[in-house]
Protein backbone atom coordinates (compact mmCIF):
# COMPACT_ATOMS: atom_id res chain seq x y z
CA UNK A 1 0.00 0.00 0.00
CA UNK A 2 3.17 2.42 0.45
CA UNK A 3 4.53 1.56 -3.01
CA UNK A 4 0.60 2.73 -4.19
CA UNK A 5 0.68 5.82 -1.78
CA UNK A 6 3.99 6.84 -3.38
CA UNK A 7 2.85 6.33 -7.01
CA UNK A 8 -0.27 8.67 -6.29
CA UNK A 9 1.46 11.12 -4.64
CA UNK A 10 3.81 11.31 -7.82
CA UNK A 11 0.56 11.54 -10.18
CA UNK A 12 -0.63 14.05 -7.87
CA UNK A 13 2.82 15.96 -8.57
CA UNK A 14 2.31 15.72 -12.41
CA UNK A 15 -0.76 17.32 -11.77
CA UNK A 16 0.49 20.00 -9.69
CA UNK A 17 3.37 21.25 -12.47
CA UNK A 18 0.20 21.20 -15.11
CA UNK A 19 -1.71 23.75 -13.04
CA UNK A 20 1.36 25.74 -12.16
CA UNK A 21 2.49 25.93 -15.64
CA UNK A 22 5.79 23.62 -15.59
CA UNK A 23 6.59 22.45 -18.89
CA UNK A 24 5.47 19.15 -19.83
CA UNK A 25 5.82 16.97 -22.95
CA UNK A 26 3.09 15.32 -23.92
CA UNK A 27 0.38 16.02 -26.55
CA UNK A 28 -2.41 18.43 -25.59
CA UNK A 29 -5.87 17.20 -24.81
CA UNK A 30 -8.92 19.16 -24.52
CA UNK A 31 -11.10 19.93 -21.18
CA UNK A 32 -14.05 19.77 -20.16
CA UNK A 33 -16.98 17.37 -18.64
CA UNK A 34 -17.11 13.10 -18.78
CA UNK A 35 -18.67 10.89 -17.04
CA UNK A 36 -18.75 7.00 -16.96
CA UNK A 37 -18.83 3.69 -14.55
CA UNK A 38 -16.68 1.20 -13.03
CA UNK A 39 -17.71 -2.40 -12.16
CA UNK A 40 -15.45 -4.99 -11.23
CA UNK A 41 -14.40 -7.40 -7.74
CA UNK A 42 -13.80 -5.67 -4.19
CA UNK A 43 -11.76 -7.40 -1.78
CA UNK A 44 -11.91 -7.02 1.90
CA UNK A 45 -9.24 -7.60 5.05
CA UNK A 46 -11.47 -9.05 7.59
CA UNK A 47 -9.17 -9.04 11.10
CA UNK A 48 -10.28 -12.76 12.15
CA UNK A 49 -7.80 -11.88 15.39
CA UNK A 50 -10.23 -9.01 16.68
CA UNK A 51 -13.24 -11.10 15.94
CA UNK A 52 -11.95 -14.01 18.21
CA UNK A 53 -11.15 -11.04 21.24
CA UNK A 54 -14.26 -9.75 21.02
CA UNK A 55 -16.19 -13.17 21.24
CA UNK A 56 -13.89 -14.12 24.08
CA UNK A 57 -14.37 -11.01 26.36
CA UNK A 58 -18.31 -12.24 25.43
CA UNK A 59 -17.34 -15.76 26.87
CA UNK A 60 -17.15 -17.44 23.89
CA UNK A 61 -14.04 -19.88 22.98
CA UNK A 62 -13.54 -19.25 19.04
CA UNK A 63 -12.76 -22.86 17.12
CA UNK A 64 -13.21 -21.64 13.21
CA UNK A 65 -13.91 -18.69 11.24
CA UNK A 66 -14.92 -18.71 7.74
CA UNK A 67 -14.27 -15.50 5.79
CA UNK A 68 -16.61 -14.31 2.56
CA UNK A 69 -13.86 -11.47 1.56
CA UNK A 70 -14.84 -10.93 -1.76
CA UNK A 71 -17.67 -9.14 -3.22
CA UNK A 72 -19.03 -7.27 -6.58
CA UNK A 73 -18.58 -3.75 -6.64
CA UNK A 74 -18.93 -0.68 -9.02
CA UNK A 75 -19.55 3.26 -9.32
CA UNK A 76 -20.35 5.25 -11.38
CA UNK A 77 -18.82 9.21 -11.83
CA UNK A 78 -18.66 12.47 -13.13
CA UNK A 79 -15.68 15.08 -13.31
CA UNK A 80 -14.11 17.97 -15.01
CA UNK A 81 -11.01 17.39 -16.90
CA UNK A 82 -9.10 21.09 -16.42
CA UNK A 83 -6.11 19.82 -19.02
CA UNK A 84 -4.37 16.89 -20.10
CA UNK A 85 -2.58 16.11 -16.20
CA UNK A 86 -5.15 16.94 -13.89
CA UNK A 87 -9.43 16.70 -13.29
CA UNK A 88 -11.57 16.75 -10.38
CA UNK A 89 -13.81 13.87 -9.99
CA UNK A 90 -16.62 13.17 -7.86
CA UNK A 91 -18.92 9.89 -7.74
CA UNK A 92 -21.19 7.43 -6.01
CA UNK A 93 -19.55 3.68 -5.15
CA UNK A 94 -21.35 0.75 -3.68
CA UNK A 95 -18.72 -2.14 -2.49
CA UNK A 96 -20.85 -4.92 -2.13
CA UNK A 97 -21.23 -7.36 0.92
CA UNK A 98 -18.62 -9.14 2.94
CA UNK A 99 -19.00 -11.40 6.08
CA UNK A 100 -17.81 -13.79 8.18
CA UNK A 101 -19.40 -17.12 10.16
CA UNK A 102 -17.33 -17.45 13.50
CA UNK A 103 -17.90 -21.14 15.39
CA UNK A 104 -17.44 -20.82 19.35
CA UNK A 105 -17.21 -23.99 21.65
CA UNK A 106 -18.39 -24.35 25.30
CA UNK A 107 -19.77 -22.66 27.46
CA UNK A 108 -21.34 -20.44 24.74
CA UNK A 109 -21.85 -22.77 21.94
CA UNK A 110 -22.86 -21.88 18.89
CA UNK A 111 -22.02 -19.54 15.59
CA UNK A 112 -22.37 -15.32 14.48
CA UNK A 113 -22.71 -14.86 11.50
CA UNK A 114 -21.86 -10.91 10.39
CA UNK A 115 -22.47 -9.19 7.61
CA UNK A 116 -21.11 -5.88 6.31
CA UNK A 117 -22.76 -3.46 3.23
CA UNK A 118 -20.40 -0.57 2.22
CA UNK A 119 -21.92 2.37 -0.28
CA UNK A 120 -21.09 6.00 -0.28
CA UNK A 121 -19.97 9.09 -2.26
CA UNK A 122 -16.38 10.49 -3.18
CA UNK A 123 -14.50 13.53 -4.17
CA UNK A 124 -11.00 12.64 -5.94
CA UNK A 125 -8.42 14.78 -7.51
CA UNK A 126 -7.09 12.72 -10.29
CA UNK A 127 -3.50 13.41 -12.15
CA UNK A 128 -2.98 11.92 -14.99
CA UNK A 129 0.57 10.87 -16.73
CA UNK A 130 0.56 10.52 -20.68
CA UNK A 131 2.45 7.66 -21.91
CA UNK A 132 1.66 7.59 -25.66
CA UNK A 133 -0.20 8.84 -27.68
CA UNK A 134 -3.70 7.39 -26.36
CA UNK A 135 -2.31 5.48 -23.32
CA UNK A 136 -1.85 7.55 -19.75
CA UNK A 137 -1.24 6.43 -16.70
CA UNK A 138 -3.37 7.86 -14.00
CA UNK A 139 -3.44 8.32 -9.89
CA UNK A 140 -6.03 9.46 -7.92
CA UNK A 141 -6.56 10.95 -4.06
CA UNK A 142 -9.90 11.34 -2.64
CA UNK A 143 -12.22 11.62 0.64
CA UNK A 144 -15.17 9.38 0.96
CA UNK A 145 -18.64 9.38 3.19
CA UNK A 146 -19.50 6.07 3.34
CA UNK A 147 -22.52 4.59 5.47
CA UNK A 148 -21.91 0.87 6.63
CA UNK A 149 -25.11 -1.40 7.83
CA UNK A 150 -23.95 -4.25 9.54
CA UNK A 151 -26.10 -7.38 10.05
CA UNK A 152 -25.38 -10.05 12.76
CA UNK A 153 -27.17 -13.65 13.54
CA UNK A 154 -26.15 -15.78 16.02
CA UNK A 155 -27.32 -19.67 16.89
CA UNK A 156 -27.36 -21.47 19.72
CA UNK A 157 -26.40 -19.82 23.15
CA UNK A 158 -24.71 -16.54 21.30
CA UNK A 159 -26.71 -13.16 21.16
CA UNK A 160 -26.10 -9.99 20.02
CA UNK A 161 -26.89 -6.42 21.97
CA UNK A 162 -27.52 -4.60 18.92
CA UNK A 163 -27.94 -6.84 14.93
CA UNK A 164 -28.44 -3.95 13.14
CA UNK A 165 -25.89 -1.57 13.35
CA UNK A 166 -24.85 1.22 11.14
CA UNK A 167 -22.68 4.00 11.01
CA UNK A 168 -21.15 6.94 8.69
CA UNK A 169 -17.92 8.15 8.45
CA UNK A 170 -15.61 10.53 6.33
CA UNK A 171 -12.14 8.51 4.69
CA UNK A 172 -10.09 8.40 2.33
CA UNK A 173 -8.97 6.75 -0.44
CA UNK A 174 -6.22 6.23 -3.39
CA UNK A 175 -6.10 4.60 -6.59
CA UNK A 176 -3.46 3.56 -9.35
CA UNK A 177 -4.52 2.82 -13.14
CA UNK A 178 -4.67 3.43 -17.03
CA UNK A 179 -6.93 4.82 -19.25
CA UNK A 180 -6.77 4.27 -23.07
CA UNK A 181 -8.48 6.24 -25.39
CA UNK A 182 -10.66 4.60 -27.97
CA UNK A 183 -11.81 7.07 -29.53
CA UNK A 184 -11.19 11.22 -28.52
CA UNK A 185 -14.73 11.11 -26.50
CA UNK A 186 -14.50 7.50 -25.72
CA UNK A 187 -11.72 5.56 -23.53
CA UNK A 188 -11.32 2.70 -21.66
CA UNK A 189 -10.07 2.33 -17.51
CA UNK A 190 -8.66 -0.10 -15.41
CA UNK A 191 -8.54 0.79 -11.93
CA UNK A 192 -7.29 -0.50 -9.03
CA UNK A 193 -8.73 1.99 -5.78
CA UNK A 194 -7.96 1.19 -2.05
CA UNK A 195 -11.28 2.74 0.11
CA UNK A 196 -10.19 2.93 4.41
CA UNK A 197 -13.18 2.29 6.23
CA UNK A 198 -14.69 2.15 9.67
CA UNK A 199 -17.90 -0.27 10.29
CA UNK A 200 -20.62 0.20 12.28
CA UNK A 201 -18.57 -1.92 15.47
CA UNK A 202 -15.63 -0.09 15.86
CA UNK A 203 -13.43 -2.31 13.47
CA UNK A 204 -10.97 -0.08 10.94
CA UNK A 205 -9.88 -1.35 7.43
CA UNK A 206 -9.45 -1.59 4.28
CA UNK A 207 -11.56 -2.74 1.20
CA UNK A 208 -10.09 -2.88 -2.33
CA UNK A 209 -12.21 -2.16 -5.53
CA UNK A 210 -10.04 -3.52 -8.88
CA UNK A 211 -12.79 -2.41 -11.60
CA UNK A 212 -12.61 -2.13 -15.58
CA UNK A 213 -14.89 0.65 -17.48
CA UNK A 214 -15.53 3.17 -20.12
CA UNK A 215 -15.31 6.88 -19.67
CA UNK A 216 -16.85 9.49 -21.93
CA UNK A 217 -16.41 13.14 -22.29
CA UNK A 218 -18.46 15.63 -24.11
CA UNK A 219 -17.98 18.71 -26.39
CA UNK A 220 -15.61 16.42 -27.95
CA UNK A 221 -16.06 15.29 -32.20
CA UNK A 222 -13.37 14.37 -34.74
CA UNK A 223 -12.16 17.28 -36.47
CA UNK A 224 -13.01 17.10 -40.10
CA UNK A 225 -10.41 15.99 -42.55
CA UNK A 226 -8.44 19.20 -43.32
CA UNK A 227 -8.24 20.00 -46.82
CA UNK A 228 -5.08 20.01 -48.44
CA UNK A 229 -4.35 22.83 -50.63
CA UNK A 230 -4.57 22.28 -54.37
CA UNK A 231 -0.63 22.30 -55.86
CA UNK A 232 -1.06 25.55 -58.43
CA UNK A 233 1.29 25.30 -61.26
CA UNK A 234 3.19 28.12 -61.83
CA UNK A 235 5.31 28.91 -64.42
CA UNK A 236 8.59 29.77 -63.62
CA UNK A 237 9.76 33.54 -64.11
CA UNK A 238 12.59 34.10 -65.84
CA UNK A 239 15.70 35.53 -64.19
CA UNK A 240 15.72 39.67 -64.37
CA UNK A 241 17.62 40.54 -67.45
CA UNK A 242 20.45 42.88 -67.51
CA UNK A 243 18.94 46.01 -69.40
CA UNK A 244 22.28 47.94 -70.81
CA UNK A 245 22.17 51.84 -70.14
CA UNK A 246 24.94 52.53 -71.77
CA UNK A 247 27.46 51.78 -74.07
CA UNK A 248 30.80 53.82 -75.12
CA UNK A 249 34.00 52.74 -77.41
CA UNK A 250 37.37 54.03 -77.12
CA UNK A 251 39.93 53.73 -79.88
CA UNK A 252 43.04 52.52 -78.07
CA UNK A 253 45.72 54.02 -80.45
CA UNK A 254 45.05 57.33 -78.66
CA UNK A 255 43.85 56.81 -75.13
CA UNK A 256 47.03 54.59 -75.13
CA UNK A 257 50.68 55.19 -75.58
CA UNK A 258 52.12 52.64 -78.42
CA UNK A 259 51.99 49.27 -77.66
CA UNK A 260 51.11 49.39 -73.78
CA UNK A 261 48.74 49.86 -71.01
CA UNK A 262 49.65 53.53 -70.32
CA UNK A 263 46.37 56.24 -70.56
CA UNK A 264 47.85 58.81 -72.79
CA UNK A 265 47.42 62.19 -70.34
CA UNK A 266 47.07 64.35 -73.54
CA UNK A 267 43.68 62.10 -74.79
CA UNK A 268 41.71 61.18 -71.95
CA UNK A 269 38.90 63.90 -72.21
CA UNK A 270 36.40 61.62 -73.58
CA UNK A 271 37.57 58.91 -70.77
CA UNK A 272 37.17 61.79 -68.22
CA UNK A 273 33.02 62.74 -69.61
CA UNK A 274 32.30 59.43 -68.63
CA UNK A 275 33.63 59.24 -65.54
CA UNK A 276 31.83 62.39 -64.67
CA UNK A 277 28.91 61.08 -65.96
CA UNK A 278 28.89 57.79 -63.94
CA UNK A 279 29.01 59.92 -60.99
CA UNK A 280 24.78 60.57 -61.55
CA UNK A 281 23.97 57.18 -63.11
CA UNK A 282 22.59 54.49 -61.08
CA UNK A 283 24.00 50.81 -62.44
CA UNK A 284 24.43 47.43 -61.30
CA UNK A 285 27.45 46.74 -63.12
CA UNK A 286 29.76 47.93 -65.45
CA UNK A 287 31.84 45.76 -67.67
CA UNK A 288 34.99 46.89 -69.48
CA UNK A 289 36.43 45.18 -72.36
CA UNK A 290 39.31 45.38 -74.16
CA UNK A 291 40.15 44.12 -77.96
CA UNK A 292 43.10 44.27 -80.27
CA UNK A 293 43.81 43.49 -83.76
CA UNK A 294 44.71 40.28 -85.57
CA UNK A 295 48.39 40.76 -85.99
CA UNK A 296 50.37 39.57 -83.69
CA UNK A 297 50.11 36.02 -81.47
CA UNK A 298 46.85 35.11 -79.47
CA UNK A 299 48.75 35.09 -76.44
CA UNK A 300 50.29 38.54 -76.94
CA UNK A 301 46.54 39.78 -78.06
CA UNK A 302 45.12 38.44 -74.90
CA UNK A 303 47.60 40.23 -72.51
CA UNK A 304 48.05 43.54 -74.21
CA UNK A 305 43.75 43.90 -74.22
CA UNK A 306 43.34 42.58 -70.60
CA UNK A 307 45.67 44.76 -69.73
CA UNK A 308 44.34 47.82 -70.89
CA UNK A 309 40.95 47.18 -69.56
CA UNK A 310 42.12 46.87 -66.30
CA UNK A 311 43.73 49.87 -66.92
CA UNK A 312 40.21 51.37 -67.91
CA UNK A 313 39.00 49.90 -64.92
CA UNK A 314 41.49 51.64 -62.63
CA UNK A 315 41.21 55.05 -63.97
CA UNK A 316 37.22 54.90 -63.51
CA UNK A 317 37.45 53.67 -59.80
CA UNK A 318 39.43 56.39 -59.35
CA UNK A 319 38.14 59.04 -61.05
CA UNK A 320 34.54 58.62 -60.58
CA UNK A 321 35.05 56.74 -57.06
CA UNK A 322 32.90 53.30 -58.73
CA UNK A 323 33.43 50.56 -56.75
CA UNK A 324 35.54 48.01 -56.94
CA UNK A 325 33.07 44.62 -56.85
CA UNK A 326 30.71 46.55 -59.21
CA UNK A 327 33.18 47.38 -62.38
CA UNK A 328 34.37 44.28 -64.30
CA UNK A 329 37.67 44.43 -66.50
CA UNK A 330 38.20 41.36 -69.19
CA UNK A 331 40.43 40.47 -72.16
CA UNK A 332 39.33 39.26 -75.48
CA UNK A 333 42.39 39.83 -77.59
CA UNK A 334 41.22 39.74 -81.01
CA UNK A 335 38.35 38.59 -80.31
CA UNK A 336 34.62 39.98 -82.58
CA UNK A 337 36.81 42.45 -84.80
CA UNK A 338 34.96 45.35 -86.52
CA UNK A 339 36.77 45.33 -89.54
CA UNK A 340 34.92 42.83 -91.95
CA UNK A 341 37.61 39.53 -93.50
CA UNK A 342 38.70 40.86 -96.87
CA UNK A 343 38.62 44.47 -96.26
CA UNK A 344 41.91 45.59 -95.47
CA UNK A 345 45.06 45.00 -98.06
CA UNK A 346 47.49 42.40 -96.51
CA UNK A 347 44.25 40.51 -95.18
CA UNK A 348 44.70 36.90 -94.33
CA UNK A 349 42.45 35.95 -96.69
CA UNK A 350 43.82 38.27 -99.33
CA UNK A 351 47.32 39.01 -99.85
CA UNK A 352 49.40 40.80 -102.25
CA UNK A 353 52.78 41.85 -103.34
CA UNK A 354 51.92 45.77 -102.94
CA UNK A 355 50.59 45.04 -98.87
CA UNK A 356 52.18 47.01 -96.30
CA UNK A 357 52.21 46.85 -92.67
CA UNK A 358 52.10 50.37 -92.05
CA UNK A 359 48.83 50.30 -94.40
CA UNK A 360 47.39 47.01 -92.59
CA UNK A 361 47.58 48.28 -89.35
CA UNK A 362 45.92 51.98 -90.27
CA UNK A 363 43.03 49.47 -91.45
CA UNK A 364 42.64 47.09 -88.62
CA UNK A 365 42.24 50.43 -86.03
CA UNK A 366 38.94 50.26 -85.79
CA UNK A 367 39.56 46.89 -84.42
CA UNK A 368 41.62 48.08 -81.41
CA UNK A 369 39.72 49.15 -78.76
CA UNK A 370 38.05 49.18 -75.05
CA UNK A 371 34.48 48.95 -74.60
CA UNK A 372 32.35 50.12 -71.85
CA UNK A 373 29.20 48.92 -71.18
CA UNK A 374 27.14 49.98 -68.06
CA UNK A 375 24.26 47.89 -67.17
CA UNK A 376 21.17 47.99 -64.65
CA UNK A 377 18.67 45.40 -63.94
CA UNK A 378 15.84 44.85 -65.46
CA UNK A 379 12.62 45.84 -63.24
CA UNK A 380 9.36 43.77 -63.74
CA UNK A 381 5.93 45.37 -63.71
Amino acid sequence: MKRLAKRVVALGLVGCAAMMGIPIVAEAVDSGWYVGGNIGQSRAKIDDARISSNLLAGGAVTTSIVNDNRGLGYKVFGGYQYNQYISLEGGYFDLGQFGYTATTAIPNAGTVTGKLKLKGVNLDLVGFLPLFEKLSLMGRFGVTYARTRDTFTTTGALAVADPNPSKSTTNYKLGLGLEYDIVKAVGIRIEGERYVINDAVGNRGDIDLYSAGLVYRFGTSTPAPREEPKQVAVAPQPAPKAVPLKKVSFGTDSLFIFDSAVINPADKKDLDELAADLKHTNFDTIYVTGYTDRIGSHAYNMALSSERAEAVRDYLVKTAGIPTGKIVARGAGEASPVTKAGKCKGDITEVTANDTARALKLCLAPDRRVEVEVAATEKRK
